[in-house]
């Protein structure tokens, strides 16, 4: 059967195509160990899009590469915008390629699919608007050259996984640092998909797939949409992937070797997929396998989109509820979940094709080395650890306060389709604040960032005033998961733990010790509970007790001279809210 499936398609991508698919033959086709270049991939839609009027491309922002972004939009319907499209019920697929460059298999097959569905060589999918874009990670496709993926097998040439600014991509879907992020946030929140792709190559373990595959963690989706997933849409994706003689397995995520069990993949909102889940929407990566020929990369990947399609067109009506019933769901909830841990003690049996994993002395250290051995292949059960449950979770507040004065990071709610009003006079709040009170932080820069972690809070009411212009962001809209998740410090990708807020964490205002002497023992006469709140802190401390410095310290921070402000996250939350906003 697979070489039936593999004849049928050299045949689509060969002398048997109609004289106007032969103008569009890819970079691929013409050897299959080359990938397109950005130059090359955005003038093969160009030159398609000319000559049929169910296609779009459009430039659609700018990157960090100088070059913009480009969205290509195909409707064999005719609706080739957002609006007409949900208007007509038509399902959305975002397909996303070349996050890293040196991961080129989707920038291929997409222009593979595109050209098959316009020329008709697949049947219509009247009612899917297919949205790609065909290269987002551009300065990292303009470094190219053929050694940084050192473990991949093929293409002859290809990007780098940094883009111009050496991040990568696939950790900037939240603090968008670079322009490609800003611009990819608008596009995504313009078309609001059904269902997201963002082609991929796998790194790891060796085995007998090309095609292993990420859904969003299901246990974050929550309600009908993880019940859907897991009951419905993923085994049938299994199966016909099956059918078209390109079996997957889950992404081998192994904790030494696959034999001992593979985990979930836990995409935080900074990954791709776990940005998409923010928005409600059934998200998923394919994994290429990195050591499988280059042709047979592109087309698993090929065969993958065109499944997705067939199980978007046969199941749309089960896609649009689940997701409605998903919106209204976020609506009614109360509890958010912000953080997760594993399961470690419940798991699902995934019967895996792989090699034996062996042993052999090293011939650079003498050591014993891990290899897989192709000429013993095997097929047993393994365990899949797919669970995660919440280890922090919230409580919805009717509305966020963001004082003016961090209106950076507005634009980011803005730019994710969050509704923003601005006050139009000086109010008083009463609100909710937190104080963070223990953290901890990265020792090496991560994506530009120290990010922090483990964040602890102390909440506390007060009333407050805000002042016209000041931002209020109420939560009873559709994209409440990614408002909870960057406006609460403890989220794991919250722009607290992306430094947003880092000034806070400082003391502005000091004192000079040997004025401070004489007013610290004021303070002690004056005030009967710092003074005993001193003494005990003496007596039950002995180290405290030998440090004079640390005495003064304690005794002014305990005092009206320390400032409020310190450790105070400035976004307050509101509980109550009036009619009139």
């Amino acid at each position: 059967m697979r070489f039936l499936y593999l004849v049928f398609i050299s045949l689509i991508f060969s002398s048997t195509m109609t004289s106007q698919s032969k103008d569009y033959i890819t970079v691929f086709e013409k050897n299959n160990d080359q990938t397109a270049t950005y130059a090359e991939t955005i003038s093969f839609y160009k030159k398609i899009a000319s000559n049929f009027k169910t296609i779009q491309v459009n430039e659609a922002g700018m990157t960090d590469s100088g070059f913009p972004l480009h969205e290509v939009v195909v409707s064999m319907s005719g609706h080739l915008n957002p609006e007409e499209a949900r208007a007509a019920g038509k399902l959305v697929l975002f397909v996303n390629n070349a996050i890293h460059p040196g991961e080129p298999c989707g920038v291929d097959a997409s222009m593979l699919l595109v050209r098959n569905i316009l020329t008709k060589r697949l049947p219509s999918f009247e009612d899917i608007v297919l949205v790609i874009i065909p290269f987002y990670n551009i300065g990292g496709g303009l470094n190219r050259g053929s050694y940084s993926r050192a473990n991949q097998n093929g293409p002859e040439a290809y990007g780098f996984r940094g883009n111009a600014k050496n991040l990568d991509l696939n950790r900037d879907f939240i603090k968008c640092d670079s322009e490609n992020a800003v611009s990819f946030a608008k596009l995504y929140t313009k078309w609001m998909p059904d269902v997201f792709i963002d082609n991929h190559t796998s790194n790891g373990a060796d085995y007998q797939y090309t095609m292993t595959m990420i859904c969003t963690q299901a246990d974050k989706l929550g309600g009908e949409m993880q019940k859907y997933l897991n009951e419905k849409l993923e085994p049938i994706l299994y199966q016909k992937m099956k059918g078209k003689n390109w079996e997957m397995t889950p992404y081998v995520y192994a904790r030494t070797i696959p034999d001992e069990g593979i985990s979930g993949f836990l995409d935080l909102p900074r990954y791709s997929s776990g940005y998409a889940a923010l928005h409600q929407a059934y998200s998923f990566i394919p994994e290429a396998h990195m050591l499988k020929p280059y042709k047979d990369r592109v087309n698993s990947i090929y065969a993958f989109m065109e499944v997705m399609l067939e199980t978007m067109k046969e199941n749309k009506t089960a896609i649009q509820e689940s997701r409605k019933k998903a919106a209204q769901e976020m609506q009614s909830k109360k509890l958010f979940d912000l953080n997760w841990k594993l399961v470690s003690d419940k798991s699902e049996r995934f019967l895996f094709k792989g090699y034996e994993a062996k042993y052999k002395p090293s011939l650079i250290s003498g050591k014993d080395r891990l290899y897989y051995d192709r000429e013993a292949p095997f097929e047993k059960e393994i365990k899949v650890f797919k669970y995660y449950e919440p280890s922090i979770s919230v409580e919805k507040p009717k509305a966020y306060l963001i004082p003016q004065a961090y209106k950076n990071l507005v634009e980011l709610l803005i730019n994710n389709g969050i509704e923003v009003k601005r006050l139009e006079q000086d109010e008083v709040f009463e609100v909710e604040k937190y104080r963070i009170v223990d953290y901890e932080t990265v020792k090496k820069p991560y994506e530009g960032h120290y990010l922090h972690y483990d964040v602890a809070v102390e909440k506390f009411d007060v009333k407050q005033s805000y002042y016209k212009g000041d931002f209020l962001i109420k939560t009873d809209q559709p994209a409440v998961r990614f408002i909870i998740e960057t406006l609460e410090p403890q989220a794991a990708d919250s722009f607290f733990a992306w430094n947003y807020f880092d000034s806070v964490l400082q003391q502005k205002e000091y004192y000079s010790d040997y004025v401070f002497e004489d007013s610290a023992v004021e303070i002690l006469d004056d005030n009967e509970n710092i003074k005993k709140a001193f003494e005990d802190k003496k007596s039950s401390d002995e180290a405290f007790s030998k440090d004079g410095k640390a005495q003064l310290d304690f005794i002014y921070k305990l005092s009206l001279h320390y400032e409020p402000t310190v450790n105070v996250y400035p976004i307050a939350r509101v509980t109550e809210i009036d009619e009139k906003f």
